[in-house]
């Protein structure tokens, strides 16, 4: 999100209120556009060969569906813990706990069915889903009330989010996962957010510290070189996946390098440019972005199941 993209999301926010009813405001707060972070669960098992089994695909399934109620429940609870300071904010302000549409008590009471109904689900696929989705669930709980204002262990704390929806994926199917997967979700997710804090430092200015802590005591120097270090040993991790793993046999593996290398380019020029969205919202608006996406698809995919 730019400098003059939020300036018009205040604009809009002022001259037009909103007041939503209970159900608006619960599907708001449960975020569901949001959801698509946990497709990352279908990442082991596409990876291993496995997704075209159909009791693999369901349990895959059940593991997307355990983490999207599971990521909602955090989200019920993120927005209690936070409704003063986006009280304060331009656009976080439009949130319905912070605005008063959806009281602390009603969003306490969602996130909390919602995270015992997500390990609930995650129980019928077995014991390893069970535990990730529980241990999503205690991370994010310890970032919304300390982690995230302790240098460098909040973007490490977040980053861990997104390697316990990788990880799942193959804990669901009983897969294995290799040194390669794990370095690649492990330094991909550290580069997806350490560029996002990027954004935020150039974008932010002076006021960068009341919006988030650790911004502070960030520099510039710093987040541009935890990208670059990511991103290299993500590539690298990649690399080896692609000649060593599943898919080596066929030489589309090895392609699917390149649409990976230039989605990784696009996404730090995005955030060079100051775009603080979300991940999930610069793929869904950035047409580069899903082309690469897509291209990647297809050629990693054609080498692990065609080759």
């Amino acid at each position: 999100m730019s400098v003059q993209s939020l300036r018009r999301q205040v604009g809009r926010s002022e001259s037009a209120p909103r007041q939503r009813g209970l159900v608006p405001a619960l599907v708001t707060t449960a975020r569901p556009r949001q959801w698509i972070k946990n497709l990352l669960v279908f990442a082991a098992p596409a990876a291993a060969g496995v997704l075209a089994q159909p009791a693999a695909l369901g349990r895959t399934a059940v593991a997307f569906v355990s983490f999207c109620m599971a990521s909602s429940a955090m989200y019920f609870l993120n927005d209690v813990k936070d409704r003063v300071r986006d009280a304060e904010h331009p656009t976080k302000r439009l949130r319905p706990v912070a605005a008063g549409e959806l009281s602390r008590r009603s969003a306490w009471a969602a996130g909390c069915v919602l995270a015992v109904a997500s390990v609930l689900t995650a129980s019928t696929a077995g014991g390893a889903l069970t535990a990730a989705v529980g241990a999503y669930l205690l991370l994010c709980l310890a970032y919304t009330y300390r982690l995230k204002d302790i240098v460098l262990v909040d973007v490490v704390a977040v980053a861990g989010t997104f390697v316990l929806r990788a990880a799942a994926g193959g804990f669901a199917v009983s897969v294995y996962l290799s040194s390669w997967f794990l370095l690649v979700a492990c330094f991909g997710a550290l580069f997806v957010v350490v560029g996002k804090r990027f954004a935020e430092y150039q974008v932010l200015g002076g006021a960068r510290g009341s919006h988030r802590k650790t911004l502070d005591e960030y520099s510039e120097q710093t987040l541009r070189f935890m990208a670059t270090s990511s991103a290299t040993v993500t590539i690298t991790a990649y690399c080896l996946w692609a000649f060593e793993g599943q898919g080596s046999r066929n030489p589309l593996a090895a392609l699917s390098i390149l649409p990976l290398v230039l989605g990784l380019y696009r996404y730090g020029l995005l955030r060079e440019a100051g775009r603080c969205d979300a991940p999930e919202e610069l793929f869904l608006r950035d047409r580069f972005l899903q082309v690469a996406g897509i291209a990647w698809v297809v050629c990693a995919g054609t080498g692990v199941y065609v080759g």
